[in-house]
Formats: structure tokens, C-alpha cells, sequence
């Protein structure tokens, strides 16, 4: 006859030994998945240029955005954070980054959009 205490540890590694075989079969699962989202970003107004006093250039674009995220969201994802970026050089920086940019979709069917904005951020540089 067993102890209780002797049960209890076979039912806990019984149980923890089920949650890493549960845990990797997620894990594996998940890294099978190979999205293919498209994006597409065109720039169709320069609204205004500005030169500021200081040496900074102030642009406000008109930009039209259509994507298709839909194959990002598994059964792990519960939202998107996506951006849009701004790159470019100067002779102080090798790279700079400005977001011009972001939304967060909060569903599967709202991640295949197409939309006409403007920058939601302003872009000095």
C-alpha cells in the first residue's frame, strides 16, 4: 500500500508531464504557421512643406494604405499593433526612423483593409 504523500507526487508529475507535452504541442504548432501578409503604402499628396526656423522640414502626406494581415492571426494572436515607418539619412545619422502612422486590429476580419489618410504624426526631419 502506498502513502498519500506518494500518491500525491505520482498525480503532480503525472500532471506536469501532461502540461509540457500540452506546452509543446503549441509551441509546435504555432512555429508550422507561415503567414503571408501584403502591404502596400503609396504616397498620393504632399499636403504641405514647412521649413522651421531651426533647420527642420515639416511634411504632411496623404497616404493610401491597403493591407491584408489576415494570415498573422493564429490561435495565439489576439490583436496587431501595425505601423507605418518613415526611413531616411542624414549627415548627422546613418538612420532615422519616424512613425508616421499606427492602428491596432483587433480582429481577423477588420485585418484586410484599404484606407486614405493622412500622417497621424508629424514628420520633421
Amino acid at each position: 500500500m502506498h502513502s498519500f504523500w506518494y500518491r500525491a507526487n505520482a498525480l503532480l508529475t503525472f500532471a506536469v508531464t501532461i502540461l509540457a507535452l500540452l506546452c509543446a504541442t503549441a509551441s509546435i504548432s504555432d512555429n508550422l504557421n507561415a503567414p503571408s501578409p501584403t502591404a502596400e503604402i503609396q504616397v498620393l499628396n504632399i499636403n504641405w512643406f514647412q521649413k522651421q526656423t531651426h533647420g527642420n522640414d515639416e511634411v504632411s502626406l496623404t497616404l493610401n494604405i491597403t493591407a491584408d494581415l489576415q494570415s498573422l492571426f493564429t490561435w495565439n494572436t489576439k490583436q496587431l499593433f501595425i505601423f507605418v515607418a518613415a526611413e531616411y539619412k542624414t549627415p548627422k545619422n546613418a538612420l532615422n526612423q519616424v512613425s508616421l502612422w499606427d492602428d491596432i486590429i483587433p480582429t481577423k476580419e477588420s485585418a484586410k483593409f484599404s484606407i486614405h489618410t493622412s500622417n497621424k504624426y508629424r514628420f520633421v526631419y
